[in-house]
């Protein structure tokens, strides 16, 4: 099964986050088929806190990914502090 996850980064006390693709059967930290994006839970106001390419997402999703619940919460709020197009 191919699951839509965190992937830990950063140092001791400063986490970092990558939203990636991967295999379930795989650690955590481990081999990834792709990087959506990142998440950092410690930016600063003028430092933007979260990213992930909707359209990379919705291929994915489309393919039978399934995402976490953290990673659904992340998509949620992602969704709701990007500025609506016109």
């Amino acid at each position: 099964m191919v699951v839509i996850r965190l992937s830990r980064g950063g140092s001791k006390g400063r986490p970092f986050f990558n939203i990636v693709v991967s295999d379930k059967r795989e650690r955590r930290d481990g081999r990834f088929i792709e990087r959506l994006g990142f998440y950092n839970p410690t930016a600063k106001d003028n430092e933007e806190s979260i990213r992930i390419a909707q359209d990379r997402l919705t291929y994915w999703k489309g393919v039978g990914a399934q995402p976490s619940l953290t990673v659904l919460r992340l998509i949620k709020q992602a969704a709701a502090a990007a500025p609506k197009a016109a």
